[in-house]
Protein backbone atom coordinates (compact mmCIF):
# COMPACT_ATOMS: atom_id res chain seq x y z
CA UNK A 1 0.00 0.00 0.00
CA UNK A 2 2.88 2.24 0.92
CA UNK A 3 3.99 1.88 -3.23
CA UNK A 4 0.32 3.14 -4.25
CA UNK A 5 0.43 5.81 -1.71
CA UNK A 6 3.92 6.90 -2.65
CA UNK A 7 2.66 8.24 -6.36
CA UNK A 8 0.39 10.67 -4.62
CA UNK A 9 -2.61 9.51 -7.18
CA UNK A 10 -5.95 8.02 -6.06
CA UNK A 11 -6.23 6.22 -9.36
CA UNK A 12 -2.91 4.54 -8.75
CA UNK A 13 -2.85 0.74 -8.16
CA UNK A 14 -0.28 -2.30 -8.12
CA UNK A 15 -0.09 -3.76 -11.86
CA UNK A 16 1.68 -6.12 -13.80
CA UNK A 17 4.28 -8.27 -12.09
CA UNK A 18 3.55 -7.40 -9.21
CA UNK A 19 -0.38 -7.74 -9.47
CA UNK A 20 0.63 -11.36 -10.86
CA UNK A 21 2.44 -12.06 -7.63
CA UNK A 22 0.33 -10.58 -5.43
CA UNK A 23 -2.37 -12.90 -6.72
CA UNK A 24 0.07 -15.79 -6.20
CA UNK A 25 -1.17 -17.45 -9.67
CA UNK A 26 2.62 -18.03 -10.93
CA UNK A 27 6.11 -18.38 -10.01
CA UNK A 28 7.10 -14.61 -10.89
CA UNK A 29 9.51 -12.36 -8.42
CA UNK A 30 9.67 -9.00 -9.62
CA UNK A 31 12.26 -7.11 -8.09
CA UNK A 32 10.54 -3.70 -7.84
CA UNK A 33 7.04 -3.46 -7.54
CA UNK A 34 5.28 -2.50 -10.69
CA UNK A 35 2.75 0.54 -10.39
CA UNK A 36 -0.46 1.77 -13.07
CA UNK A 37 -0.99 5.63 -12.59
CA UNK A 38 -3.23 7.74 -15.74
CA UNK A 39 -1.26 8.30 -18.57
CA UNK A 40 -1.51 11.62 -18.00
CA UNK A 41 0.05 11.78 -14.41
CA UNK A 42 3.54 12.34 -14.07
CA UNK A 43 5.37 11.38 -10.68
CA UNK A 44 7.94 12.74 -9.88
CA UNK A 45 8.58 11.98 -6.06
CA UNK A 46 11.97 11.05 -5.02
CA UNK A 47 12.41 7.66 -3.45
CA UNK A 48 10.76 5.88 -5.90
CA UNK A 49 13.95 3.78 -6.98
CA UNK A 50 12.20 0.34 -6.20
CA UNK A 51 9.14 0.85 -7.77
CA UNK A 52 8.01 0.62 -11.98
CA UNK A 53 5.95 3.24 -13.17
CA UNK A 54 2.98 2.89 -15.82
CA UNK A 55 1.22 4.71 -17.45
CA UNK A 56 -2.45 3.50 -18.68
CA UNK A 57 -5.80 4.75 -18.18
CA UNK A 58 -7.61 1.84 -16.63
CA UNK A 59 -11.34 1.55 -16.32
CA UNK A 60 -13.03 0.87 -13.29
CA UNK A 61 -13.91 -2.47 -13.83
CA UNK A 62 -9.62 -3.42 -14.23
CA UNK A 63 -9.38 -2.76 -11.16
CA UNK A 64 -10.03 -4.34 -7.70
CA UNK A 65 -8.77 -5.44 -4.57
CA UNK A 66 -6.15 -7.49 -3.34
CA UNK A 67 -5.78 -7.60 0.74
CA UNK A 68 -7.40 -3.86 0.84
CA UNK A 69 -4.86 -2.65 -2.35
CA UNK A 70 -6.18 -1.54 -5.29
CA UNK A 71 -5.10 -3.58 -7.54
CA UNK A 72 -5.29 -4.36 -11.71
CA UNK A 73 -7.61 -7.25 -11.79
CA UNK A 74 -5.78 -10.77 -12.57
CA UNK A 75 -7.19 -10.73 -16.76
CA UNK A 76 -5.71 -6.93 -17.10
CA UNK A 77 -2.14 -7.86 -14.94
CA UNK A 78 -1.84 -10.83 -17.53
CA UNK A 79 -2.73 -8.16 -20.78
CA UNK A 80 -0.34 -6.37 -19.37
CA UNK A 81 2.23 -8.89 -18.71
CA UNK A 82 2.23 -9.89 -22.14
CA UNK A 83 2.76 -6.67 -23.35
CA UNK A 84 5.71 -6.22 -21.57
CA UNK A 85 7.33 -9.30 -22.18
CA UNK A 86 6.76 -11.42 -18.91
CA UNK A 87 8.15 -15.24 -19.79
CA UNK A 88 5.53 -17.56 -21.49
CA UNK A 89 5.98 -20.14 -19.23
CA UNK A 90 5.27 -17.20 -16.30
CA UNK A 91 1.80 -16.60 -18.21
CA UNK A 92 0.91 -20.28 -19.20
CA UNK A 93 1.57 -20.73 -15.59
CA UNK A 94 -0.73 -18.06 -14.53
CA UNK A 95 -3.41 -19.14 -16.90
CA UNK A 96 -3.67 -22.27 -15.87
CA UNK A 97 -3.86 -21.57 -12.31
CA UNK A 98 -6.34 -18.61 -12.88
CA UNK A 99 -8.56 -20.95 -14.59
CA UNK A 100 -8.33 -23.33 -12.43
CA UNK A 101 -9.41 -21.13 -9.02
CA UNK A 102 -11.89 -19.65 -11.13
CA UNK A 103 -10.45 -16.11 -11.44
CA UNK A 104 -9.92 -16.34 -14.85
CA UNK A 105 -13.67 -16.98 -17.50
CA UNK A 106 -12.65 -19.25 -20.44
CA UNK A 107 -13.27 -16.34 -22.25
CA UNK A 108 -10.48 -14.44 -20.69
CA UNK A 109 -7.92 -17.68 -20.66
CA UNK A 110 -8.82 -17.58 -24.56
CA UNK A 111 -8.03 -13.64 -25.24
CA UNK A 112 -5.16 -13.84 -23.17
CA UNK A 113 -3.91 -16.86 -24.82
CA UNK A 114 -4.40 -15.56 -28.62
CA UNK A 115 -2.40 -12.13 -27.00
CA UNK A 116 0.17 -14.48 -25.87
CA UNK A 117 0.78 -16.58 -29.35
CA UNK A 118 0.46 -13.30 -31.77
CA UNK A 119 3.48 -11.94 -29.11
CA UNK A 120 5.74 -15.19 -29.92
CA UNK A 121 4.84 -14.78 -33.10
CA UNK A 122 6.64 -11.63 -33.70
CA UNK A 123 9.28 -12.68 -31.97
Amino acid sequence: MLAVLWTGEPAACLSHDSALAAYGVCDINPDRIHLTVPAARRVRRSGGDLYVIHHQDLAAEQVGWWQQIPTATLPTAMAQCVATGVPGYLLRQGLTTGRARGELSAADVDTLERALQARDARR
